[in-house]
C-alpha cells in the first residue's frame, strides 16, 4: 500500500504566459505557491489481475484501454504498470474549483505509481511527465505551470524560455513575512464549480490576439518577486488586483457578474486585491488582506464559505509505504 499526499495551489502571478504556445516564442514566468489542500493517490496490489479505479466512481477493467479515467490510464501507461493494482483518488477541495485538481492528480499518480514500482523519481521529471500526459498525449488546453508547483511545492517563481526549458526559483522568505504573507491571503468559495476546458480553450485561442496583455501579466510578476524579496508584503495586494484586471481580458468568461460583485464589496472593506484563482468563471477568490482588515472583510462576504490556508513548503511526496 502505497499513500502519496500532493498539494494543491494558489497562482498569484503570469498566469497565461505558462501556455506553451506563448512562451516557446515570448518566454513566460509565474509566481505561484501550493497550498495545505492536498489531493491523495493510493495504490495497492489486488489479488487477481483485475485494475479498479475509485475516484467518484468506480472502474473495475481488465485492461488499461477500458479505463475512461483518462488521467489514470495514461499514467499508468506511462510508468509501465498493466495488471492487478487498485488505486484511489481523494480530495480536500472538489474538482472543477480553480486549485489545480486535475494537474494534481496527475503527479500524485504518477509519483504513486512510481513508488509502487519502487523507483525513484525527482520533481522534475514528475511534473515534466505530467505535462506530456496533460497537454501532449490528452490535448488540454492548459499550462505547465500547474503540474511543476504540485511537484515542487514551496512559493516559488517559474520561468519558461522559448527552449522549453524550466527554471524554478524557491522565494525563501523570512519566518516573519512568510507568517504575514499567510495572515493576509483569505481564500472564499464563490458558490459554483465549472468546466474549465471551455475557458482555457478561448484563451488559448486568444493567445496571438492577446500578446499586448499577457506581456503585462509577465512584466507583474516580475515586479511581485522584487517586491516579495525587499519585504515589501502589501505591495502584492495593489499588484494582484492590477493582475486581475488584464486577466479578465484574456477569455471573455473568466469573470462575471456574480464574481465580481464579491470582489467589488471585499475591495470595499479592506481588501487591497484578489483574484478568481484557476481559469476563472467561478470555483475560488483569493484575496489579500492587511490583517487589520480582516474582520471588516470576513463580515462584508457573510454566507460565503472562507477556506483556511497556509502556504505548503513541500511539493509531491509519499506519506506512507507498506510493503510485505
Amino acid at each position: 500500500m502505497i499513500i502519496v499526499q500532493t498539494p494543491l495551489r494558489i497562482s498569484f502571478f503570469g498566469g497565461g504566459t505558462d501556455f506553451p504556445s506563448y512562451f516557446m516564442e515570448e518566454g513566460g514566468c509565474v509566481l505561484s505557491s501550493a497550498i495545505d489542500k492536498y489531493i491523495f493517490v493510493t495504490i495497492k496490489r489486488r489479488f487477481d489481475d483485475f485494475i479498479r479505479i475509485g475516484y467518484t466512481r468506480t472502474e473495475i477493467v481488465e485492461s488499461i484501454n477500458e479505463i475512461q479515467h483518462e488521467l489514470i490510464r495514461e499514467a499508468l501507461r506511462k510508468v509501465g504498470i498493466t495488471k492487478g493494482v487498485e488505486i484511489t483518488t481523494m480530495g480536500d477541495i472538489p474538482s472543477g474549483s480553480g486549485l489545480g485538481s486535475s494537474s494534481t492528480v496527475t503527479v500524485g499518480a504518477l509519483h504513486a505509481m512510481y513508488a509502487y514500482l519502487n523507483c525513484s523519481i525527482n520533481a522534475e521529471q514528475l511534473a515534466r511527465e505530467a505535462c506530456e500526459i496533460e497537454i501532449d498525449i490528452l490535448k488540454k488546453p492548459i499550462g505547465v505551470q500547474d503540474q511543476y508547483i504540485a511537484a515542487y511545492g514551496g512559493l516559488r517563481f517559474f520561468e519558461f524560455s522559448n527552449s522549453g526549458e524550466v527554471c524554478n526559483h524557491l522565494l525563501a522568505l523570512d519566518e516573519v513575512l512568510m507568517t504575514r504573507l499567510n495572515e493576509n491571503l483569505l481564500l472564499y468559495f464563490t458558490g459554483t464549480t465549472r468546466q474549465a476546458a471551455s475557458i482555457l480553450l478561448e484563451q488559448k485561442d486568444n493567445i496571438r490576439a492577446k500578446k499586448a496583455t499577457l506581456r503585462q501579466l509577465k512584466e507583474l510578476a516580475y515586479v511581485a518577486r522584487e517586491e516579495l524579496q525587499k519585504g515589501n508584503i502589501d505591495v502584492i495586494g495593489t499588484l494582484l488586483h492590477e493582475s486581475w484586471q488584464y486577466k479578465k481580458q484574456l477569455a471573455s468568461k473568466i469573470s462575471n457578474g456574480h464574481i465580481e460583485k464579491i470582489y467589488e464589496t471585499a475591495r470595499k472593506a479592506g481588501a487591497l486585491g484578489g483574484k478568481v484563482t484557476g481559469a476563472g468563471g467561478g470555483g475560488f477568490l483569493l484575496l489579500y488582506c492587511p490583517y487589520e482588515k480582516r474582520d471588516l472583510v470576513r463580515s462584508s462576504l457573510y454566507g460565503l464559505r472562507e477556506v483556511p490556508i497556509r502556504l505548503e513548503p513541500d511539493g509531491s511526496k509519499t506519506i506512507f509505504n507498506y510493503r510485505r
